[in-house]
């Protein structure tokens, strides 16, 4: 292993920068030029990390989208859509044992679909349902990981940012993945409502219909929810529909669904200076962060892979003689491991480079082309699963700081049965992967 010494400690570097606490893009940025030093590698080399940045990252096209989505999940949010909607799937399923527990489901599939904003999602949801749930005597625990999971759904279904992240990072089709990403997100969220369906049927006192119940005509309700529901399938449509028509490229179409979002905000008379100065806002902070990390693991990605990083990688997995399933798993755990302690988009740009060339290498029975599809789907589900595992799941902090009266404890159990669901999720993507190749070749 004394060829491997640098790369070794580079990765041990590298951990111990991350969990003590600095910002992780100046960390990867660090570490590389540290041991780019210690090892003696000559500065002239770093200046391929700088091209890297330059011609990989400040002038991608395609990175385009990721403001743009990020901007049109933003003000969709604060248009009243969402708000609107929920309360309209409250009216149609109040009545019914589990009824804000399915609304709470629905909007979370809607939600995904048009914003992909993780935190909107579940800042909303648990302060529009937490209280109804509660007052209706819901199991808490059920209540809290039914928001936080139904919230992440925006990070796997289209359009998703980390898609975009992946694509790039893959080199593959935003459209591919996108269209690749739509049944194993609807997947995940079927098997959410069939956990829900499970709870009303069996142990319905978990989840009871509310003791006050408003009188709602059926037509009146109906009607309600198909107005409310109009404008963000619309909205779904129009940027989803001209992706994988070919009518227009993922960075296009992201123009497309800013530009709804505006008009609807408009429409919705919510559009005014205060409101489009807080979304450019936060889409600034937002895409910052994105793109410092990926500055700083271009410059960590190039030393370490002139230190022999690649070929230690290759050879830990020995993937001539490794079964390819084998190898998967290996990484789909390490994977599931660090969605623990580290960001989606720190696993993203640092884990996948070193691990994508070991899986293209593998023979899993398919294209090469469609192994990184089903591969890049596969990951992403899996990555969604860092949002909800403690300690650092970012959608139980959301989640807790709309609901402080919630002990942490409530929320860790809450999330456990979809944390659950979703590695079920994972291995029915991983052993059928028609499941997630089906709808991008059928469109070639």
């Amino acid at each position: 292993m004394g060829e491997y010494f640098w790369p070794l400690l580079m990765l041990c570097g590298l951990i111990l920068g991350i969990f003590s606490g600095y910002p992780v893009a100046f960390i990867l940025a660090g570490t590389g030029v540290l041991f780019a030093v210690m090892a003696d590698v000559p500065m002239l080399f770093l200046s391929m990390g700088v091209q890297r940045i330059y011609s990989g990252t400040l002038t991608n096209w395609l990175l385009v989208a990721i403001p743009l989505f990020v901007f049109m999940g933003l003000m969709l949010e604060r248009s009243g859509i969402a708000e609107r909607l929920m309360r309209s799937l409250a009216a149609l399923f109040r009545g019914l044992p589990g009824g804000y527990a399915f609304a709470v489901a629905i909007i979370g599939v809607i939600m995904a679909a048009s914003t992909g904003i993780i935190g909107a999602s579940v800042v909303l949801m648990g302060m529009m349902a937490m209280p109804a749930m509660r007052e209706a005597k819901y199991d808490m625990r059920l209540a809290s990981g039914l928001i936080a999971s139904s919230g992440t759904l925006g990070i796997l279904l289209p359009p998703s940012i980390m898609l975009i992240i992946l694509g790039d990072q893959m080199r593959l089709s935003v459209g591919d993945l996108f269209m690749g990403a739509i049944y194993p997100g609807l997947l995940l969220a079927g098997l959410y409502f069939f956990y829900l369906l499970v709870v009303a049927i069996f142990t319905p006192h978990r989840m009871p219909p509310p003791e006050k119940r408003e009188t709602v005509a059926l037509g009146k309700a109906v009607w309600g929810l198909v107005r409310d529901l109009l404008a963000p399938m619309l909205l779904i449509l129009s940027v989803l529909g001209t992706i994988i028509t070919g009518l227009a490229t993922p960075t296009e179409s992201a123009a497309i669904g800013a530009a709804g979002a505006m008009l609807l905000a408009l429409v919705s008379g919510r559009l005014n200076l205060e409101t489009l100065r807080a979304s450019l806002y936060d889409t600034c902070k937002t895409t910052a962060m994105i793109v410092f990390v990926m500055i700083g693991a271009s410059i960590f990605s190039v030393v370490f892979r002139r230190l022999g990083g690649d070929d230690m990688i290759i050879d830990f997995f020995d993937i001539h003689e490794s079964n390819p399933y084998f190898v998967l798993f290996i990484v789909m755990a390490l994977i599931f491991v660090l969605g623990f302690f580290l960001d989606w988009v720190e696993i993203t740009l640092v884990v996948v480079p070193i691990v994508a060339p070991v899986i293209a290498a593998l023979d899993f029975g398919l294209p090469g082309d469609q192994v990184m599809i089903w591969f890049a789907i596969a990951l992403a589900v899996n990555l969604q699963t860092s949002f909800l595992t403690p300690p650092f799941g970012y959608a139980l902090f959301y989640l807790r700081g709309v609901a402080p009266e919630l002990p942490i404890s409530t929320i860790y159990k809450g999330v456990t049965p979809f944390v659950l669901i979703q590695i079920i999720a994972l291995l029915m993507v991983i052993f059928f992967p028609a499941i997630v190749l089906h709808l991008p070749m059928s469109m070639r």
